[in-house]
């Protein structure tokens, strides 16, 4: 058996050291490892921002909540922070919006044309119109809008031209220009988004607003003496629906008046006619029970309404002797 090697104090104290040494350079080694991986992990979020973190390269999980977050660092994990809370725009056609800058700052005349042509449609009733609008859209699921479609601002762009163009298609110019215009916008943005949403974009439509709405310059002459028409004839229409509402509540009145009366003459002449029923049902009950003494006051009442100012003198025509004396005067009437 070998006798176990025997160290000087002194080679005792340098393995003591190196090993010391080793120790604390492994730890160090560790802290440092520990240190990078926390410094390319660590990730804040502010309000309105998502990361979206892969995990060697497939959806591990999107982090919405605005903070300081942990993670593992690259390239176990790869992240790609994402502003959802900003509210995009995209303007079409040459008027207004920065879309109008880009091109005029540009000079280039076929950009121009480019800008021209986007924001000319075709109405239903085969007629030409220049249609400049605007859309608003913000993300509303980052990893779709970075993975699912390669060009984000492309795709809105022609999304947002051809749901306009199919709304203003399936319109009159008339509708376009000044009667529909509302349900125009509110189409285009309902198609617009149903469009997104079969693409999987991950983007939520906010609003579609019209800047401008022209008919081409060869015919705006024309339209402009349409508008004047059609503004005479809803003022004419108005001062029309004015004095309708101007006659009609005094003919109703009227009406109401002439069928009151109607039902208080009607009421009257049936009250009337009852009573003179009664009467002379009532009569036909005296005259049955006396005949001619009804009669004979029937005759008399008769002849004081037939000669209500002439004096009358009523002789008894029974067998008496005595002469009746008529006190008459020179004009043949009853002396008074």
């Amino acid at each position: 058996m070998a006798q176990k090697e025997k160290l000087s104090t002194d080679q005792k104290v340098k393995r003591s050291v190196a090993r010391t040494l080793g120790t604390g350079l492994l730890v160090l080694i560790l802290l440092g490892v520990f240190g990078v991986g926390v410094y390319f992990g660590a990730y804040t979020l502010e309000p309105g921002q998502a990361a979206i973190l892969l995990q060697f390269g497939k959806k591990k999980e999107v982090e919405a909540v605005d903070g300081l977050h942990f993670t593992l660092p690259p390239p176990f994990v790869l992240r790609r922070i994402v502003n959802v809370g900003e509210l995009r725009n995209e303007d079409f056609g040459v008027v207004g919006g920065s879309r109008r800058a880009e091109v005029e700052a540009a000079g280039d005349s076929e950009s121009r044309t480019a800008a021209v042509n986007e924001a000319t449609m075709q109405t239903s009733d085969n007629n030409i119109v220049h249609v400049s609008f605007a859309v608003q859209y913000r993300i509303s699921d980052p990893y779709k809008a970075l993975y699912r479609v390669a060009d984000l601002q492309s795709v809105v762009r022609s999304a947002a031209a051809a749901a306009m163009r199919q709304v203003a298609g399936a319109m009159t110019v008339d509708a376009v220009l000044r009667e529909r215009r509302a349900a125009l916008t509110a189409n285009a943005a309902k198609l617009l988004q149903e469009t997104l949403d079969g693409y999987d974009a991950g983007i939520e439509i906010q609003a579609v607003e019209l800047q401008d709405v022209q008919p081409p310059d060869e015919v705006r002459a024309a339209f402009d003496d349409v508008v004047a028409a059609n503004q005479d004839a809803n003022r004419a229409v108005n001062e029309a629906e004015g004095y309708r509402n101007e006659v009609l509540p005094r003919a109703r009145a009227e009406a109401t008046e002439l069928t009151e009366s109607a039902l208080g003459y009607r009421d009257a002449t049936i009250a009337e006619a009852a009573g003179e029923a009664g009467r002379f049902l009532a009569l036909a009950e005296e005259y049955q029970k006396a005949p001619d003494v009804t009669r004979k006051r029937l005759y008399l009442e008769t002849m004081e309404q037939v000669l209500p100012d002439v004096r009358k003198v009523i002789i008894d025509s029974g067998d008496t002797p005595v002469l009746p004396y008529l006190p008459l005067g020179r004009d043949g009437r009853v002396a008074q």
